[in-house]
């Protein structure tokens, strides 16, 4: 078979690449912006990636991702595959053009360049999040005027509906993993988004406070709900199911990549806690912000934009992706408090052994 991958020089991207070059024979063309930084990673993976692995130049946010009409005539009618990988994963309202111009400007380029070389299969990873202010997640396409969190989950929304719009020229799928965190078996992560943002905001706060010793004994609240969950998935579990799908993903069908026990955020907290040697946090609801104190209210301001996730649960239906791993050597998800701690600790550098 022969692959064409956006994104792969991301945090799963990557994992998938790997994956990919470990588990099948497949050929792999491979979409990058940063040339140098493409080569790099290829340098570091096994499995004879250098003569598996063929780098194109392009960009996403031009059209037919920017390749040009010599490549472009060189793979037609040789892709058998295309996943599209590439995204901006922030939050942030100011950046609304941005998140639109590659999220959902990117996927209509990605899905023009699949059509024109003629490719039997399309991927989409998409995001678990597109469930908006739903509490329940289901396996289905969400209405393309949902209420929403965010521009983020917005960019999300319209390119499923975006993508499910091919579905009479190619085979399309979708695949929407929750919050992808470190590797399962070694911690290991590169990621700046969603969980890493946030620990890395208490990390800096931590940093502001203990270079003030008056403060020693002094408790920061974080604004959320104890009981509600976050829904973490680790980043092999999800490049796993992605490279199943090259055989085994359904037409038309939509997966939830997502943890079935996920952590609550008082539990998430106190491992972020552990790893951290930070006992000064803790979760506080029902609560107005103007009654924090300001160095509470510049804690919360530097984690704003998790505050939609920190404040409720979302469950997911995932019995389409059930289907998908049967009889097959992945399992489904289960991590337990163990895995998780490990995974945080990573992030820090921490050995477990020195947390307590």
């Amino acid at each position: 078979m022969t692959i064409l991958l956006t994104g792969s020089t991301g945090f799963l991207g990557g994992k998938l690449l790997n994956n990919l070059l470990e588990t099948t024979d497949h050929t792999l063309f491979v979409l990058v912006r940063d040339m140098e930084k493409a080569e790099k990673l290829v340098a570091n993976l096994a499995g004879q990636a250098d003569s598996r692995i063929k780098l194109l130049h392009g960009d996403i946010t031009q059209p037919f991702c920017g390749l040009s009409e010599e490549t472009i005539q060189q793979l037609t009618g040789k892709v058998d595959l295309f996943y599209h990988i590439a995204a901006l994963v922030k939050f942030d309202e100011e950046l609304r053009e941005e998140l639109f111009t590659v999220n959902y400007g990117g996927t209509e380029h990605a899905l023009e360049l699949a059509v024109t070389l003629h490719v039997k299969q399309f991927l989409y990873v998409s995001t678990a999040y597109t469930v908006g202010k739903r509490s329940h997640g289901v396996e289905e396409l969400y209405p393309i005027n949902s209420e929403i969190h965010n521009p983020y989950e917005e960019s999300k929304v319209k390119s499923e509906h975006l993508v499910l719009s091919y579905a009479d020229q190619m085979a399309v799928s979708i695949f929407r993993p929750s919050i992808i965190v470190g590797d399962s078996e070694t911690g290991e992560a590169d990621s700046e988004f969603t969980l890493y943002g946030f620990m890395r905001a208490l990390d800096v706060f931590k940093r502001r406070v203990i270079r003030k010793a008056s403060n020693a004994d002094t408790i920061y609240h974080v604004i959320g709900s104890k009981n509600a969950t976050s829904n973490l998935v680790p980043v092999n579990y999800v490049a796993d199911i992605l490279a199943l799908a090259a055989k085994k993903a359904e037409a038309g069908v939509i997966y939830n990549i997502t943890n079935p026990s996920p952590a609550t955020n008082y539990d998430l907290l106190t491992m972020i806690k552990n790893a951290l040697n930070f006992n000064q946090l803790a979760i506080i609801e029902d609560v107005d912000v103007q009654t924090l104190t300001t160095e509470e209210q510049q804690l919360n301001g530097m984690i704003s934009v998790f505050n939609a996730y920190l404040s409720r649960s979302f469950n997911f239906d995932d019995s389409n992706t059930q289907r998908l791993i049967e009889g097959t050597a992945v399992q489904h998800l289960d991590m337990n408090d163990k895995t998780m701690q490990m995974i945080i600790d990573a992030y820090f550098n921490v050995r477990v052994d020195d947390v307590n």
